[in-house]
């Protein structure tokens, strides 16, 4: 039998290419997309244009247990990994921004993704940078999701899974403290 799956193998173009897999093979990788929203905030409150900018994450609550997530989520045969994420952070979180940068991939467990051909359901998942420039009202998920704005060693706290917490810690983290943030405003 054979299972004909998208792998993402070039990012900067979100090109997807397709990977014929084998029955008799024992492991199958799904690449899917989350972003790390984030912003900056002021840390004097009165609002003090000139105060040192503290940097937030936003993370939804998960809807099958306790923890928090990044919004995640595939991409449709119609366009590029890069506008997944967008579009599943506006569908799961309910905001809008400006994709920044490519921050790698990160391997994860998913029991939606298990069956005969990947009886581990290992996948992983391409993570983005967003830097949030709006936040909606109103969203698809808004029934469902609730938005947590955290510092980020508030949201390392809170991350549902080990791989997030290397995502956020060793991508987000990293990327972050090699930008200047002025360039952000």
């Amino acid at each position: 039998m054979i299972k004909l799956m998208p792998y993402v193998d070039h990012m900067e173009t979100g090109l997807i290419t397709y990977s014929l897999m084998w029955s008799h093979m024992a492991i199958f990788v799904s690449a899917g997309c989350r972003c790390i929203p984030f912003r900056y905030r002021d840390s004097d409150v009165s609002g003090n244009s000139n105060s040192e900018k503290i940097v937030e994450v936003l993370m939804i609550n998960s809807t099958s247990g306790p923890g928090l997530l990044f919004p995640k989520g595939g991409w449709e045969n119609d366009e590029t990994v890069q506008e997944a994420a967008v579009r599943e952070a506006i569908e799961e979180a309910g905001v809008r921004g400006e994709l920044m940068d490519f921050l790698g991939y990160y391997p994860f467990k998913s029991k939606t993704h298990q069956d005969e051909f990947c009886p581990e359901g290992s996948c992983k998942a391409a993570m983005f940078a967003l830097l949030v420039k709006e936040e909606l009202e109103s969203w698809p998920e808004q029934s469902t999701r609730n938005r947590t704005w955290l510092t980020v060693p508030q949201a390392l706290d809170r991350c549902r899974h080990p791989w997030m917490r290397d995502a956020l810690e060793n991508g987000f983290s990293k990327w972050h403290a090699g930008k200047d943030i002025s360039e952000h405003h």
